[in-house]
């Protein structure tokens, strides 16, 4: 991230972390088939009598929600942006806090059926259409969230939050000046005042503030489940690094650039590598690229296993990277575990608990950083003359002279390629992490594999005389300068320009 922002430091005001849509979801302890059983039973209702004691309590919810409405719940027969109906509500009715309105419509929900066969019948796990419950709050201090409620068994409830609404009222009671559009800021009094404040909304004490919502909207909770209280997990986590540049004009010229590296050269490997996957050959899951045209312009996503990262512009003046996790599996984190039957501290796969969303930050964070940092390598169409004066001139290193580069021809630019790959972007490169790409096939003649190692050794050598590589300190890796981002993506756009035919050979 830093080597971008230093790169285009001249058009960028600062960039801003902040949480974007925060959706948890509460499951009691009856959401698994043998502890609906139980609690059925604990009540004193029989599995024969569930058909109709069921859709009784979804009756007594939805007479609820139309108690707390002020009249008939709205039904939504067809799809529809639930959101912005109800801020056309809110502004029609003069609604600045507290319930807006409730929505209800027909969806696919996991519940049960009763089954029969041999013995006794049994619930079983099964998805069917029921009514589902959309409560939508103004909030004091979030804005506008909404609670989903499932009507039928298991009562399972979402809560939606979005951190950008959450972040403008905290800037407001701190009297920070700022310009927000829809979901983004396009510029802020105290960026480093807004995003302590960000990282304060991961440190709430969440379980308590769902928990509220959750017995606003159940009215089972104080009698009927009556000692059963909702366990949360994040269901989804969407974080977002916003770039602000000071005008459109700063991001236009730049942005079909970053959109075109972003779905034609960045690999698998380099969106494993942004993700913190260290083994790339070990992941089995496809990494997919697209890119598709929205409302207001054009992004592109990257998704493996569930989680996703994105780019695109907001409001034509700030680049945004997002991270989306659907599933925290893929990442870990250090927690108590088992292993050989042995409770230990260590790490474990990451869990949707609501008590890791920090980790869940850190994950997006780190990836928005390395993502962002490989954009680095696009530059602006015109490269100063004083680094193409240096670099296309003889070096020297270890006192010894070094060639000069030639930004257009096919080794150089086959170099190229290879040390600016996005999957170095984690833990640098080695010199055997450049063979696959200079055509060097492993061989069994230990000759031949000397006389390779020392080409490869020259090949780094030269880039570190020009200054476009450098050398972590205490270890056997490299990474890349920021003249050597420079230099190599202006090198390589102009290939693209002047030969666009030879470029899939140089890569």
């Amino acid at each position: 991230m830093d080597s971008f922002i230093h790169k285009h430091q001249d058009k960028i005001t600062g960039s801003l972390f902040c949480p974007d849509r925060l959706i948890f979801k509460g499951h009691l302890p009856i959401s698994y088939a043998q502890g609906m059983e139980h609690f059925l039973s604990d009540r004193g209702v029989l599995l024969k009598d569930f058909k109709d004691f069921g859709p009784r309590q979804a009756l007594r919810l939805k007479e609820h929600a139309e108690q707390l409405n002020g009249g008939p719940v709205l039904f939504l027969r067809r799809k529809a942006r639930k959101d912005d109906l109800a801020l056309q509500i809110a502004h029609r009715q003069g609604i600045s806090a507290g319930l807006i309105t409730v929505f209800s419509c027909l969806e696919t929900c996991p519940t049960f059926r009763l089954r029969y066969g041999k013995g006794r019948p049994r619930l079983q796990r099964d998805f069917r259409r029921c009514l589902v419950l959309y409560f939508y709050f103004l909030d004091a201090e979030f804005g506008l969230l909404h609670v989903r409620l499932v009507t039928w068994f298991p009562l399972t409830i979402q809560v939606y939050v979005n951190g950008h609404q959450w972040l403008a009222r905290a800037l407001r009671q701190h009297h920070i000046d700022f310009d927000q559009h829809d979901n983004v800021f396009l510029s802020l009094g105290n960026l480093a005042k807004a995003q302590q404040l960000a990282d304060k909304l991961l440190r709430k004490k969440w379980p308590g503030l769902l928990n509220v919502l959750a017995q606003r909207c159940n009215p089972l909770l104080g009698d009927l489940l009556k000692g059963l209280t909702y366990r949360w997990v994040t269901d989804q986590a969407e974080f977002a690094l916003d770039i602000l540049f000071k005008d459109a004009d700063a991001l236009g010229s730049l942005y079909p650039r970053l959109l075109e590296h972003a779905a034609l050269h960045l690999g698998g490997e380099d969106i494993l590598s942004y993700l913190g996957r260290k083994r790339p050959a070990a992941c089995r899951d496809e990494v997919l690229t697209d890119l598709k045209k929205y409302r207001q312009g054009f992004r592109v996503k990257h998704r493996y296993q569930g989680n996703w990262i994105k780019m695109y512009d907001k409001c034509a003046q700030v680049l945004r990277i997002e991270v989306v996790i659907n599933h925290p599996a893929t990442f870990r984190v250090r927690r108590w575990g088992t292993r050989q039957g042995h409770r230990v501290l260590g790490w474990f796969p990451l869990i949707k608990s609501v008590a890791f969303l920090d980790r869940y930050a850190h994950v997006a964070h780190q990836a928005a950083r390395r993502y962002l940092n490989g954009l680095a390598v696009v530059a602006d169409p015109q490269v100063s003359h004083d680094v193409l004066d240096r670099v296309c001139s003889r070096a020297s290193f270890a006192g010894r002279k070094r060639r000069a580069l030639n930004p257009l021809s096919r080794e150089d630019q086959r170099l190229f390629f290879a040390v600016l790959r996005g999957e170095h972007a984690l833990r640098g490169l080695r010199s055997r992490d450049l063979a696959p790409y200079l055509n060097q096939s492993p061989s069994p003649d230990p000759q031949l594999r000397r006389r390779q190692s020392g080409q490869r050794s020259r090949l780094l050598q030269l880039l570190r005389a020009h200054g476009l590589l450098a050398k972590l300190p205490h270890t056997r890796r490299y990474r890349v300068t920021d003249r050597g981002f420079a230099f190599m993506s202006a090198a390589i756009h102009l290939r693209h320009k002047a030969f666009p035919a030879d470029m899939a050979d140089a890569a």
